[in-house]
């Protein structure tokens, strides 16, 4: 089925029903809400720890994954 044609068949399904529950969970589905940055959500310790560990990778101290689990096992 093409996007035309789902399209159609979806506005069939909305017109046709009479729950207002449904209708609102579809109307906050196409609501565009402000998405925020999960940056915004971090105390500023956490964004402090991202960054020394951001600087480390900079600076080219980090260790091969596979050198790491053999020294873990």
């Amino acid at each position: 089925m093409n996007i035309q044609a789902e399209k159609l068949e979806i506005i069939k399904i909305i017109l046709e029903t009479n729950d207002p529950g449904l209708l609102n969970s579809i109307k906050k589905l196409f609501k565009k809400e402000p998405q925020s940055d999960f940056w915004d959500t971090l105390s500023s310790d956490q964004k402090e720890e991202i960054q020394q560990g951001i600087n480390e990778i900079d600076r080219g101290e980090t260790v091969d994954y596979d050198d790491f689990i053999k020294k873990h096992r």
